[in-house]
C-alpha cells in the first residue's frame, strides 16, 4: 500500500484517537466511499488521529504553548493576523469567538475569566443553524458539503456567490436560534472575505479546504510569502 493510499484510508476512519467522544458515538465506516477525501490535502500538515474539526479549528504556530491534540491545547484567535487580517478585525474576530465558545469548550463547569478554547473539546461548542458538515461528535460529512452546493450554487454549479451565500444561511436558520443564526452569518462573511474568487465567487475547492482547516495554512503560506516579497522590494 502507497504512502497516499495510506493517507486515504486513515481519512476516512470515523474514530479519532485524540477525540474520545468520537468512540463513544461510531458511525458506519463505509458511508463515504464515493466522497473526496477530506484530510489528504499536502497544505495541512497536522496528523490524522485528529478529528476533522479540531484540524479546522486550530491553526499551529512555532509560539504554541502545548501540542496540538493535547487537552492543554488550546486556540488563539490572534492568529488570525497570520491569515492577513489587520489588527482590528482579528481583535474582533478574536474576542467574538472566545466569548462565544469558550464556556462551551471548558473541561469543567466554573467559567474562566480568560476565556480560553480548549481545542479538543471544540465539538462541544458546534452550534444551529449550520450547514452540518460536521456532526456532533466533529466528523466531517461530505454528503452534506454536495448538498450545499446542489441547493444554492445556481449561478455555477461548483461555486456560490454572495447572494447565494446569503440564501443558504437563511436556509440552514432553526427556530428561535439567534446565536446560530448570527454566528453562521459572520463565520461564512469571514470565509467569503477570505478565500472568495475575483469573480467575487466561494469555490467547493475552498469550502471543503476550510472545513478540513488546509485552507488556513495555504493562505497563511500566500500571505507570508506576500510579506517577505514587499519586505524586500519595498
Amino acid at each position: 500500500m502507497t504512502t497516499m493510499e495510506m493517507m486515504e484510508r486513515d481519512a476516512m476512519k470515523t474514530v479519532a484517537p485524540c477525540a474520545p467522544v468520537t468512540y463513544h458515538r461510531r458511525v458506519r465506516g463505509d458511508l463515504y466511499d464515493t466522497f473526496p477525501k477530506p484530510c489528504t490535502s499536502p497544505y495541512n500538515p497536522q496528523p490524522l488521529n485528529l478529528c476533522i474539526i479540531i484540524k479546522h479549528s486550530a491553526l499551529q504556530a512555532p509560539d504554541m504553548e502545548h501540542p496540538l491534540g493535547t487537552p492543554e491545547h488550546r486556540h488563539n484567535g490572534l492568529r488570525f493576523r497570520l491569515l492577513g487580517f489587520n489588527l482590528l478585525a482579528s481583535l474582533i474576530l478574536a474576542a467574538g469567538i472566545h466569548i462565544a465558545l469558550s464556556y462551551a469548550t471548558l473541561p469543567g463547569w466554573v467559567p474562566s475569566p480568560f476565556f480560553p478554547i480548549y481545542i479538543n473539546n471544540i465539538h462541544k461548542a458546534k452550534h444551529g443553524s449550520d450547514s452540518k458538515t460536521y456532526d456532533n461528535e466533529g466528523r466531517y460529512t461530505p454528503a452534506n458539503l454536495e448538498l450545499m452546493f446542489s441547493k444554492y450554487a445556481r449561478t455555477v454549479p461548483d461555486r456560490l456567490s454572495i447572494g447565494e451565500l446569503w440564501d443558504m444561511t437563511e436556509g440552514n436558520r432553526d427556530d428561535f436560534d439567534f446565536f446560530g443564526w448570527l454566528a453562521s452569518k459572520v463565520e461564512w462573511g469571514v470565509l467569503y472575505a477570505l478565500a472568495s474568487d475575483k469573480e467575487g465567487f466561494l469555490s467547493k475547492e475552498a469550502v471543503r479546504r476550510c472545513f478540513d482547516g488546509s485552507l488556513f495554512y495555504y493562505c497563511v503560506r500566500n500571505y507570508t510569502e506576500m510579506s517577505e516579497y514587499r519586505s524586500y522590494y519595498y
